[in-house]
């Protein structure tokens, strides 16, 4: 749907960067807090059951997640999908790749600007291959084991790869800032990294067009004592991109905050300020482990160690990229309610209707695609499915289905959920390499994302937020296929 003297925005496509990262599994925030504390070997527990990089890219839910696999296809493999490894999986596809450790690290040297990192000075091969390969000429700075170990009792934070000495060091900024503290940092950095290469393998796939702007996303930070949150991670991991990128700016909600900046971004399209708006975020290092728990009381390997980066391209209309329906997108209104229906009912239902549409015109919805197998064990439930009970109830409610066909809208309009515990990326945004498949080269035609924020959280309010968008197939697209046919 166009909007005359209004350029309309389209959604290009969506690149992850999936990094397997073990060795700091042990500075998430829950293992970290529950280590101190804990007297019977609790951090040998944890990392007895870390897992392996190729078994973490063989899991069926990467897979999906890497666009190898469609969402679906996890319904026909029995759960724990761990126990089902895919046979010759491999580390990228159409949605990203998945990065090792050593490479990540790698990384996080070309991307010390700062210059607070400190290597082992015996460093096993595959580290020092890996920082040949990736660290771009970073000059990279080693110290011996009496250092490291000093360097430690001083507040530096180590990483690992596997339960060895540490191959590492982030130094804090500053004796007394929290904000600049070595763990602090560690994220910070984590999170700069893991977005800056999803954003260069964007830039690989598509380099026509000038970035004019980038929209963070992330759930990071970055400040100093006097503005805790205050700094501008886009502007940092846009630093690492070749070519030129005007600029950068964050938004911040939670897990809301990309689909937030997808709207923002498609409304500086549509209004003519700006061509090309590229989303990014770098992956949470506090969640990692965050379920730990469950998974060592069910047997399972530690399934949160990746950290997941995006970028998301938004251009002007190209005619054949899926249309961003700005004026069917939804924001959760104060004074709405937060209850799930309700919240559910403002984004999914609300902007349908208002514009003639049904629950049922909907292909497919994207909400909190979270894991179940990470999110069952620790006694969250299954997330997306609830979300889907409430949806299919809703389109009951209104009239479009019987209430006994509720289990076929949820199979129909529903997925399983594939993503691992970023907040703000498993709210909706792994779906879209699928959706832009599926609505360019598939049978699909529209497709609704939501996002929900838990603001409380914060306590300086008991609201939560949530935002919502629908992607189109392009009507351009039918006469483009007919002129390249022809």
């Amino acid at each position: 749907m166009s909007v005359e003297g209004v350029v309309q925005p389209v959604v290009r496509s969506a690149v992850f960067s999936m990094v397997h990262v073990p060795g700091i599994v042990l500075s998430g925030s829950k293992p970290r807090r529950e280590i101190v504390h804990s007297k019977n070997g609790l951090r040998q527990q944890i990392v007895s059951n870390f897992r392996s990089f190729a078994d973490a890219v063989a899991y069926p839910p990467h897979q999906v997640m890497l666009g190898n696999l469609p969402p679906e296809a996890l319904s026909q493999i029995e759960r724990p999908w761990h126990l089902h490894p895919m046979p010759n999986a491999l580390p990228e596809g159409p949605g990203g790749r998945f990065i090792d450790e050593a490479t990540f690290y790698a990384w996080m040297a070309r991307g010390d600007c700062a210059r607070l990192l400190r290597f082992n000075g015996n460093l096993p091969p595959a580290m020092e291959t890996a920082l040949a390969a990736h660290a771009n000429g970073a000059k990279i700075q080693k110290i011996d084991k009496t250092a490291m170990a000093d360097a430690i009792v001083n507040g530096a934070e180590p990483f690992f790869m596997g339960d060895t000495n540490p191959v590492g060091v982030l130094l804090p900024a500053h004796d007394e800032d929290e904000s600049l503290m070595a763990p602090v940092l560690l994220e910070n950095a984590a999170a700069k990294v893991t977005g800056a290469i999803a954003l260069l393998d964007l830039l690989k796939k598509y380099n026509d067009l000038p970035v004019d702007h980038l929209l963070g996303c992330g759930e990071e930070a970055v400040g100093d004592r006097y503005q805790r949150g205050g700094g501008n991670l886009a502007k940092a991991i846009g630093e690492m991109a070749p070519g030129s990128i005007a600029g950068g700016t964050d938004v911040k909600s939670f897990c809301a905050g990309g689909i937030h900046a997808m709207l923002f971004g498609a409304a500086l399209i549509a209004s003519g300020m700006h061509r090309r708006v590229v989303v990014v975020a770098g992956g949470s290092l506090p969640k990692l482990g965050m379920k730990f728990r469950g998974h060592l009381q069910s047997g399972y390997p530690i399934l949160e160690d990746v950290l997941v980066g995006v970028a998301i391209d938004l251009t002007a209309d190209d005619g054949i990229s899926p249309i961003l329906r700005l004026d069917c997108s939804s924001f959760h209104r104060l004074g709405q309610g937060s209850a799930a229906h309700q919240m559910t009912d403002a984004l999914s239902a609300g902007p349908l209707y208002a514009h003639h549409l049904r629950l049922s015109d909907v292909d497919r919805y994207a909400v909190e695609l979270h894991n179940p197998d990470i999110t069952e064990p620790a006694g969250s439930g299954n997330v997306p499915f609830n979300n889907y009970q409430i949806l299919a109830a809703i389109a009951a409610k209104k009239g479009e289905i019987k209430r006994e066909q509720m289990p076929e809208f949820v199979a129909s309009h529903g997925m399983p959920g594939f993503s691992p515990t970023q907040g703000h990326i498993a709210s909706a945004l792994p779906y879209l390499p699928h959706a832009i498949a599926g609505l360019t080269t598939g049978t699909m035609k529209r497709v609704q994302f939501v996002a929900k924020a838990s603001l409380f959280l914060g306590r300086m309010t008991g609201a939560s937020d949530g935002a919502s968008l629908l992607i189109e197939r392009n009507p351009s697209l039918i006469s483009h296929q007919q002129k390249k046919g022809g």
